[in-house]
């Protein structure tokens, strides 16, 4: 049995779902295809495939190996690639877990222009604000927003993440604009529940503030709240990656402008020491160069 291209006839039925599509794909009989995945499974002793008459799925010793096999895969086509001199046609896939609203506004629109780039680049993102385990998920990086990052993460900074404190100029008509942190006491404030739900940070005199904040909305997702805020159901302390567009158009209203909130870092973080292949260095290395390292959604954003 020849185990590296077993491995690549795994990962490309484990990737197409069906022994059929692959056989047609590499132009051969069904037959020959299941016969080289039962030979492997044979030399590993385990089943990597779960069959039934539906579908196919991968067992919990399937999936561990297919990550194994994408790293030794990409290894070898980058020893080759550098070998041969060939760095024009980049290929394979890229799989990224990216933060949901971030990822929808800034992201998206930037995997055309890629995509035109490196047509044979295929792009699968995972949109989702939880914290994935970038192993055990398969994916070649993340982009985490954050003020710092554990010493031993391999990661690469793309750009910054300022916050304004928002709100819609009816909310402030009938409500009142505070003019100090801790006037954010009184009122309607809209929470983010993946970060703290009850405080907001800010630097006076050099040193972190915290005000205790409540209101009658927490959410999850930053778009809904800024839709919350554009109602006038109260004030906001939302990523400008969110607010700029609202902000401009007058919609919200920064307010607070004489204090100063803390910047975050956007990071792509790969998974631990692992081999980085060429085209995912080529996606990161892109997104810096398009994201900062001054955002564009922050050029000519009065925020005081």
């Amino acid at each position: 049995m020849d185990r590296l291209a077993a491995m690549q006839t795994f990962v490309r039925v484990a990737e197409a779902g069906s022994f059929t599509a692959v056989a047609e794909q590499m132009n051969v009989a069904r037959s020959a295809i299941t016969r080289q995945i039962a030979a492997l499974e044979a030399h590993l002793g385990v089943k990597l495939i779960a069959r039934s008459t539906r579908r196919l799925s991968l067992t919990s010793a399937g999936s561990t190996y297919i990550e194994q096999c994408r790293d030794i895969l990409d290894r070898i086509a980058e020893a080759e690639g550098d070998l041969a001199g060939e760095r024009k046609t980049l290929r394979g896939r890229i799989r990224a877990s990216v933060p949901m609203t971030f990822g929808l506004l800034h992201l998206t629109p930037l995997i055309l222009e890629f995509s035109q780039a490196h047509p044979e680049i295929h792009v699968d993102l995972d949109f989702n604000d939880r914290r994935v385990n970038l192993i055990e998920e398969g994916m070649d990086f993340a982009l985490r927003i954050t003020d710092s990052l554990p010493e031993t993460t391999v990661a690469r900074h793309l750009t910054t993440c300022r916050s304004a404190v928002v709100a819609s100029p009816e909310y402030l008509r009938r409500h009142g604009e505070p003019k100090h942190p801790d006037e954010l006491a009184h009122h309607a404030c809209l929470a983010y529940s993946l970060t703290s739900r009850s405080n907001w940070a800010f630097i006076i005199a050099g040193a972190p503030h915290f005000v205790e904040i409540s209101g009658p909305l927490t959410a999850n997702n930053g778009n809904a709240l800024q839709d919350a805020a554009l109602q006038g159901m109260g004030i906001l302390y939302e990523p400008t990656f969110i607010a700029a567009e609202a902000i401009r158009a007058g919609t919200l209203v920064p307010i607070l402008k004489d204090f100063q909130t803390p910047v975050l870092d956007v990071f792509a973080v790969f998974p631990g020491t692992r081999f980085v292949p060429q085209r995912v260095r080529t996606f990161v290395d892109f997104l810096a160069v398009r994201l900062g390292p001054e955002p564009y959604w922050d050029r000519g954003l009065d925020l005081g």
